[in-house]
Formats: structure tokens, C-alpha cells, sequence
């Protein structure tokens, strides 16, 4: 094995951060990753992320290793993010939403080290100050056109009732959720059809025993299709999706058709992408370039060295496509009235979409929103 190739594993220690184990215990490790509540085998946002940093760094030849927190708490990210710069880590990927107050905190107490941001922007603990600092660069997706091409391109294969189980209200999940029920419902319209909508979050981004038994529920009662999105949440969806011979379920962040031939579609970003573009440009030194600034990538976005692309949509691959009537040139159709304004997406992740009833009737299992906090 080469020396700069550093194959680490997370192990959960009493009362400490998760220690990195490497072949070469002592060796720097500059590129890292820390995960969020999920691990690097969760086939969905984790995964990629630690993917794309691990493939360019072998490629570059350059040290890396990932970390995962003991605990879901900021003072466990920040314990590991301490862990990783001692470790001499120079840029570290922070993929999800729950780093947004552990970056903030951490992008001043190391200003040498390069961070990057997935899925949020940094700020205090309490939302009083919002800063992205030089040394970080914040990285957000339109989920909501992501998920409204495949709830769109759902109804349009002949779907008619369709299932959400989110992982946790959080925002990026909100997102996908909401564009979900907004393409469901922009289809029904079109084809002048009846749909209707369950909606529910799991309140982890695991299987949980009460998201499976609701997932059987769902599909034992004639479910059509289920939007999976949240880590491991989707394992709940696959349990639940066998008891519908016809039933299938939506991937989400990317590509799951290889995890189950019964996956229909994936709701996408460019995870890989976007991680992979912020590593060149801190191995070309270039950081200057995107450092401090905010992105939001969705349709025809620039990003790094990258020219315009689309950063959200579902996968076209042969491999992938396995709608039975809802073809790849329709999909370009819907795709292109976006991108001309034709159709509007809302994003808020405050409140739930509004629907026409006449076409789409939505049963909220939970709410779409997160209670507010008592202060």
C-alpha cells in the first residue's frame, strides 16, 4: 500500500472523538472528511462526499482520511474537526446542514485551514450572525427542482399514489419535499388526473422500526411510490416496499438505481461534483477564486473551474431510466420550462406547498415543518 494512501475508519471511543485509524498511525492526513449523523456507507450523501475527496486525493497522491462524530452534537463535530487539523488536515469537507454552527465557530479558530461547507451556510449557535469567512466556502443545492422532476416524471409514468419519507426536517430534505409535491401536483394538472400524497419524516437518518412498519403500511394499502430521502432512511422504504410486487421507490442526492431494481427514479445533486471542484481549486491554489462566498447550484450554475452546468435533476443513464412510458425527451421538455421560467418552484422550508385540490390531496403524517423552539 502507498504511504500517502491513508484508508481510515471511524472507532467510537468512550468519552472522546472518533480516532482515525490509518495504515501509517502518524502520518498527516491534509485532505479530510467529517460526517454528519450518517457514515461513509449510506450509499446517499456521506458516501459520495467521502468518495469524491478519497478518489482525488489517490488520484493526486495525497493524504486523506475521514472522521465521525461520537455524538449529534456541535461540540462533537468541533471535537473532530479538532482532531483532524491536529492530524494536519488543510482542508476539511464538511458535508450537511448540521455543521452550519461547528464551521462557524471553526473557520476563525483555524483561519490556515480551508473548509467546505455542504448543504449550509455558517452561523452562531442562536442565528444571531451569519459569516462565510475567507477560508470557507459554502456550498447549497436547489433540491426543490430536484425533487419536483421526480415527482413530475412519476405521475407522468402513471403513478397516482405517492409516498414521501424524509429523513429529518431539515432543510435540504424540506427542499426535496416540497419540490416532490409541487412536481406530483404540476403533473396531475397536466393530465388532468387524481393523486394523492402521503408525507412523513422519520426523525433520523436511519431506518427506524416505526418508518418501516408505516412503509408497509403505505405500500400494503396500494402505494405506488415512495420518495426516500434522508441517509438510511431509505432501508425502511425497501422493507416497507415489498409488500407492492408493483411498488417501487425514489432515490435521492444521487444515483441509487444499483442499491434496488426497484428504484424508479433518484432526485439528484451534484455531490461529486461540487467537492470535486472545490478540491482543484485548493490543489491549483486558487482558493481565492470561491473562498467567503455562498453558492446555490441548481440549473446552469457555475461553480469553481467548472463551466455551467445542471447540479439537480434525475439520472438519464440507460442503467437508470426505468419509467415505463414517461420518456427522456418529455424530460428535457419540463426541464427546458424551467430553466425559461415557465414553471415555478418554491423553496420555502417554513411552509408546506400548496396544492390544487382538485387534482392532489396531500395526508400529512408530519408536519411539513419543524415546530419552532420555545425560547
Amino acid at each position: 500500500m502507498k504511504k500517502n494512501k491513508i484508508f481510515a475508519l471511524s472507532l467510537a471511543v468512550l468519552g472522546s472523538v472518533s480516532l482515525l485509524a490509518s495504515c501509517g498511525n502518524n502520518e498527516p492526513v491534509e485532505y479530510a472528511l467529517i460526517t454528519d449523523v450518517g457514515d461513509v456507507d449510506d450509499e446517499s450523501f456521506n458516501q459520495t462526499s467521502w468518495e469524491a475527496l478519497r478518489d482525488f486525493a489517490e488520484a493526486h497522491e495525497k493524504t486523506y482520511g475521514y472522521y465521525r462524530p461520537t455524538a449529534d452534537s456541535t461540540p462533537a463535530r468541533l471535537n473532530s474537526i479538532d482532531q483532524a487539523v491536529q492530524r494536519g488536515a488543510k482542508i476539511i469537507v464538511c458535508p450537511g446542514y448540521l455543521f452550519e454552527d461547528a464551521v462557524y465557530e471553526a473557520q476563525t479558530k483555524y483561519p490556515e485551514v480551508k473548509f467546505v461547507l455542504i448543504d449550509g451556510t455558517p452561523h452562531t449557535t442562536d442565528y444571531s450572525d451569519y459569516k462565510t469567512a475567507e477560508n470557507t466556502v459554502s456550498i447549497i443545492f436547489k433540491e426543490e427542482i430536484a425533487g419536483f422532476l421526480a415527482g413530475y416524471a412519476a405521475v407522468m409514468d402513471g403513478n397516482r399514489d405517492l409516498g414521501f419519507c424524509g429523513g429529518m426536517a431539515v432543510p435540504a430534505v424540506q427542499r426535496f419535499g416540497s419540490g416532490y409535491v409541487q412536481g406530483i401536483d404540476y403533473a396531475a394538472k397536466q393530465l388532468d388526473v387524481q393523486t394523492t400524497v402521503r408525507y412523513y419524516y422519520a426523525g433520523d437518518f436511519q431506518a427506524t422500526a416505526a418508518a418501516t412498519a408505516l412503509m408497509d403500511t403505505w405500500y400494503t394499502n396500494g402505494m405506488d411510490t415512495v420518495f426516500a430521502s434522508g441517509g438510511k432512511v431509505y432501508l425502511s422504504v425497501v422493507e416497507g416496499v415489498k409488500a407492492n410486487p408493483d411498488g417501487t421507490w425514489i432515490g435521492v442526492d444521487v444515483d441509487q438505481s444499483g442499491v434496488d431494481p426497484k428504484v424508479l427514479t433518484s432526485a439528484t445533486k451534484g455531490l461529486r461534483e461540487s467537492v470535486t471542484s472545490a478540491l482543484e481549486v485548493y490543489f491549483n491554489d486558487q482558493w481565492s477564486d470561491i473562498g467567503g462566498e455562498n453558492y446555490n447550484l441548481g440549473l446552469d450554475s457555475e461553480f469553481g473551474k467548472v463551466e455551467k452546468k445542471d447540479y439537480v435533476g434525475i439520472p438519464t443513464a440507460d442503467k437508470a431510466w426505468r419509467f415505463k412510458t414517461f420518456t427522456v425527451a418529455q424530460y428535457n421538455e419540463v426541464l427546458a420550462d424551467i430553466k425559461a421560467g415557465e414553471i415555478t418552484i418554491t423553496n420555502s422550508t417554513t411552509e408546506a406547498p400548496t396544492v390544487d385540490a382538485a387534482h392532489t390531496t396531500v395526508t400529512w403524517d408530519s408536519q411539513f415543518a419543524a415546530p419552532a423552539e420555545e425560547e
